[in-house]
């Protein structure tokens, strides 16, 4: 597994974004416009860290974690994929930072991660799951359901 540059100072508040495919600026910056927009029916104020560093190209989700697992802030992070890249609604692959160890024990987190450690959301979804997540509101495992039940396999915002 290969080492990726230190995350710049992020805000508690911004969700992350690490872009780790290169091939498609503009759909980067589809993207990266649509994580901008303001979220819950356009009350909320989007905040996003975005990482953009072709040092990251091609990064899988276990490095991705690895570089950021010392954001105690952090519960979640969204890859900008080579998938997100090429599809028409460029779905984000929205990853956990759950590990077993911050659980209290296996069954715990089989639960928490019953539909997986990752999911696709198109980015409009990213900031209410960023917030959700980060105020105790909903867990990981709700999205990753809703996710899960979708015709796609891909978190569409309420």
């Amino acid at each position: 597994m290969r080492t990726l540059p230190v995350v710049p100072r992020r805000d508690e508040f911004d969700a992350l974004v690490v872009r780790t495919d290169y091939c498609d600026d503009r759909a980067w910056q589809d993207v990266a416009a649509e994580m901008m927009e303001s979220w819950g029916d356009r009350q909320y104020e989007a905040h996003v860290h975005f990482i953009n560093d072709p040092a990251w190209a091609e990064a899988t989700a276990d490095e991705v974690l690895t570089a950021v697992s010392t954001d105690e802030d952090l519960s979640v992070v969204f890859l900008a994929d080579r998938v997100s890249m090429q599809t028409e609604h460029h779905p984000l692959l929205a990853v956990t930072t759950l590990t077993r160890e911050d659980c209290v024990d296996d069954e715990d987190y089989e639960q928490l991660t019953e539909f997986g450690r990752e999911f696709r959301t198109v980015p409009a979804g990213g900031n209410e799951i960023y917030a959700n997540l980060s105020i105790g509101n909903l867990g990981f495992e709700e999205f990753a359901a809703w996710a899960h039940d979708d015709p796609e396999r891909i978190y569409q915002p309420f």
